[in-house]
């Protein structure tokens, strides 16, 4: 989806975070909600259906409602729908408040599964009820613990309209804050019984402190298979993979291009679009979308679909790039019919023709009417097709434009475009040569002369710079390698930049990755102390540092490997892997230096066969209220198992029984530790609250604020949210340095996820 222009060098990070992030209730009321020359552009274009005008202008000032998306992968979905239902909406739908009744919040109609809902509730009215602040307490809690998802509604359609598949290897071109990275996520882990899917997620963005939002909201789905990194999406670099031993160009087979806007869809939210709109911003922006565009369907494969969506309702923005990209593409692509992909959306179909508008108010409808002195500003690819039947074979009637006051939300355009044959522009270059002396410089030769061509076609387009002029499509070593056994991407410290680290041209310098080989003597205890499966990918662990102990191990696909280790000159990864072992400073005396994370439980769970002790409803309850319980307090079976097993790290494993619909009917999975007399769960405070709740506990914060966190929704939370991730992690590990006694583990105090020295 879209996002503003705050200025021209960065105006790929413009407004995502205030259109994924959708915030509760109204604010800016002091601004003025008019603005002469959008209303005269909107009128003449004619997008609004005859004597609905008023009505959408209405909308359009009427703060948004907020939106809540639960998490649709984990299987721990369904519980929480249960939980929403059962103990909030039903209360609130008889709640009164200064003798007014509340309205429920509402199921998405067009949303699979009832997993999307919206409100009108504002701060005002949630800060007068108790109840309502549970509610909120609730959403809060399980948003931090990534169960929840706080996203606008037509936010959540371009995921949608892709159709994932957990086979499928996706780009996300524009991706940061990551709301909808988060829904890709989810679709290629549909299959929860599947650790290690066959695709892959690659987020990328241009604006490299923006990419630790990005992982913030990638981290929280735990997922082996996600790669933030940074760079143009314009000139984003060719990938690489091998290939029965041989390197092939990546192609993917699904793109979300979620280009930068002028964003006047977001109005309703983004209040101080009202006083800064003006035609020009749509003119500026049209050329870096063409080009984002063109370089999205350069990687796609052929038969896959790409998604090009904004959050502006302008047509130089929305059909003239389509139009375009349809015109140069000569057949090879098409746009996808998905009218009847979202039952109950209400769109309205792509218009055919448009007219162009001056901030000074001159309008123009056909190239030619255009002043030479103009035409800098002004380019042929902003205006419709002249040819009837070229226009008409187009179908930009497919494309689909959301109305704010038709279903409530804020304005959307979207387009599916499918690859029916390579661009015409490829054809002209052969496979990739064979590699016999130095395949990097060969494919950097092949790549440069690729984008220098297709440079000169987007330049023709927009008039625009070349795409090959910026440092990422020249040749050279990144600052970070990553290469088999030495070195690789990348992640700061948590989810913010790291701190201690200097801010190069490029970023921040990361750690780096560095791939385990299988006979690394690291696996010779953790082999036998887990009883591995003979199946473990050891291949796919990788740690962070070159010297010294290994601190923490974390694991990535096989196919993700495959693009890491064959990229180490194009790619500047920021983030990717899931931690699955952390070492305790004593760890060798229980058998094994390295304690299961719980982030990488649900992981690494199906190749360990031991340290696994079965848990009931009661048991877990214990596990997660008390801090250091007794054997003893555990029911029979669970103590028995205990007392079985050494000291040292555990998995605490709950199968739900479909006889007792009373109980959770989701697995569950918790690392824990098994001490002298004593039994404890290693989980972080969030996921612990989540659990409780599934279980039917209540668990209410009270107002002081123990143990709460950041209540403010808006922008700053999003800000912060690093920071206080960072926190919660360090008092975690402060938490585990306190059971010391009955024979706990010790561990590294870490506040992040890096290794080795600053």
């Amino acid at each position: 989806m879209g996002k503003r222009s705050r200025e021209r060098k960065k105006n790929q990070t413009a407004g995502r975070d205030d259109r994924d992030n959708a915030g509760w209730g109204a604010g800016y009321a002091d601004i003025i909600k008019e603005n002469k020359l959008f209303e005269h552009y909107y009128k003449e274009q004619g997008l609004v259906p005859g004597g609905e005008f008023e009505q959408f202008m209405e909308a359009m000032r009427e703060p948004l409602p907020a939106t809540i998306r639960i998490t649709g992968y984990k299987s721990h979905a369904k519980e929480i729908l249960h939980c929403l239902k059962e103990k909030y909406f039903k209360d609130i739908q008889e709640l009164e408040i200064d003798d007014q009744k509340i309205e429920a919040p509402q199921a998405l109609s067009w949303y699979p599964d009832e997993q999307a809902w919206h409100t009108n509730m504002s701060r005002k009215i949630i800060r007068k009820s108790p109840l309502l602040e549970k509610f909120h307490q609730f959403l809060v809690s399980e948003t931090e613990s990534g169960n929840i998802s706080r996203q606008e509604a037509v936010s959540m359609i371009p995921p949608l309209l892709l159709k994932i598949e957990p086979h499928h290897k996706i780009l996300d071109m524009c991706a940061a804050p990551g709301s909808k990275t988060a829904q890709l996520i989810e679709m290629l882990h549909a299959d929860m019984d599947v650790p290690f899917p066959e695709g892959f997620v690659i987020a990328n963005d241009v604006d490299n402190k923006r990419c630790y939002l990005l992982v913030h909201q990638a981290k929280r789905l735990n997922s082996p298979c996600i790669m933030v990194v940074n760079h143009d999406a314009s000139c984003i670099p060719t990938l690489m993979i091998k290939s029965n031993g041989k390197k092939d160009i990546l192609f993917y087979d699904r793109i979300l291009c979620d280009v930068p806007c002028s964003g006047d869809g977001t109005m309703r939210k983004n209040i101080d679009v009202w006083k800064k709109w003006t035609t020009s911003n749509s003119l500026h922006l049209h050329g870096l979308q063409l080009r984002i565009a063109v370089r999205g369907v350069e990687q796609l494969a052929v038969g896959g679909r790409m998604v090009y969506s904004t959050c502006s309702l302008n047509p130089i923005e929305d059909e003239a790039v389509i139009a375009a990209l349809l015109e140069k593409s000569e057949g090879a692509l098409e746009l996808a019919d998905s009218s009847a992909d979202l039952p109950g959306l209400k769109w309205m179909p792509g218009v055919t023709s448009w007219k162009l508008m001056t901030k000074e108010g001159q309008w123009y409808s056909d190239w030619s009417e255009v002043p030479s002195s103009r035409h800098t500003q002004i380019r042929p690819t902003m205006f419709p097709p002249k040819d009837p039947e070229k226009l008409f074979s187009m179908h930009l009637e497919r494309c689909m434009r959301i109305l704010p006051h038709h279903q409530n939300t804020g304005g959307f355009f979207v387009a599916v475009l499918v690859k029916k044959a390579p661009m015409p522009w490829n054809k002209r270059y052969p496979k990739v040569p064979p590699h016999k002396h130095n395949p990097l410089l060969l494919f950097a030769s092949f790549t440069c002369s690729f984008l220098k061509d297709v440079s000169s076609l987007s330049a023709t387009q927009t008039g625009d710079s070349p795409v090959a002029s910026t440092p990422e499509d020249t040749p050279h070593l990144h600052e970070t390698a990553v290469k088999e056994g030495e070195g690789g991407g990348p992640e700061g410290k948590g989810d913010g930049p790291p701190s201690s680290k200097k801010m190069r041209l490029f970023g921040y310098k990361e750690d780096p990755f560095v791939f385990l080989t299988e006979d690394d003597p690291v696996f010779t205890t953790i082999q036998s102390f887990y009883d591995l499966s003979p199946d473990f990918p050891k291949l796919n662990v990788l740690t962070r540092t070159h010297e010294g102990k290994k601190r923490h191990l974390y694991m990535v696909s096989k196919e993700l490997r495959n693009v890491l280790l064959n990229n180490s000159e194009r790619m500047k990864v920021i983030n990717t892997g899931v931690k699955v072992w952390s070492r305790n400073s004593d760890g060798e005396e229980f058998g094994c230096a390295f304690r299961l994370a719980q982030e990488g439980i649900y992981t690494l769970q199906p190749y360990i066969r031991s340290r696994i002790i079965r848990v009931s409803v009661e048991d877990i309850k214990v596990l997660l209220t008390q801090e250091n319980p007794f054997l003893s307090k555990l029911e029979d079976d669970a103590r028995s198992q205990a007392k079985k097993m050494d000291m040292g790290s555990i998995v605490l494993k709950y199968i739900p029984n479909p006889n007792n619909t009373a109980e959770p009917q989701c697995p569950i999975q918790l690392c824990g530790w098994r001490g002298k007399t004593s039994i404890r769960a290693f989980v972080p405070r969030n996921e612990r609250f989540h659990y409780l709740r599934m279980l039917g506990v209540e668990v209410f914060r009270d107002k002081q604020g123990l143990g709460q966190k950041q209540r403010d929704e808006g922008k700053e939370e999003v800000e912060k949210n690093a920071e206080q991730e960072r926190a919660a992690e360090k008092e975690e590990e402060m938490d585990l340095e306190n059971s010391v006694e009955n024979g706990s583990p010790e561990p590294n105090a870490d506040s992040g996820n890096r290794e080795g020295s600053s």
